[in-house]
């Protein structure tokens, strides 16, 4: 059974209705392929199994990791879990990383006192 590793769609039992009225059980399955998505926070590709309408979403949320950062836990599968967890790692890293070059900065300057409440 294929299902959308980051929007969770899956196949749903639908009914084919014929003109006498005829109502006959089936199952829709998404249109699910694999697909290669680049991550700019990782700056490398993530393979995984996702639905066309999924890749028409991403592209109108603005791209791969503001869709995944935005999508809920429960929607997501195990590797798509893991790899939001790298971005989130990787933008808390990048936000850290100028605040303490700054400290180092302000350290290394003879003669300049930082200002009391400045960051």
């Amino acid at each position: 059974m294929s299902r959308c590793e980051l929007s969770g769609k899956g196949p749903v039992v639908k009914n084919l209705v014929s003109h006498s009225n005829i109502k006959t059980k089936f199952k829709a399955q998404p249109n699910v392929q694999y697909k290669q998505l680049f991550s700019n926070t990782l700056n490398r590709s993530v393979r995984l199994q996702i639905a066309t309408s999924t890749i028409r979403t991403l592209e109108h949320n603005g791209g791969f990791d503001t869709y995944i950062l935005n999508a809920l836990d429960k929607n997501l599968s195990k590797r798509a879990l893991e790899v939001k967890n790298k971005i989130k790692h990787a933008l808390s890293r990048k936000k850290s990383a100028p605040k303490a070059a700054k400290a180092e900065k302000v350290a290394k300057t003879p003669g300049k006192t930082a200002k009391k409440g400045a960051n």
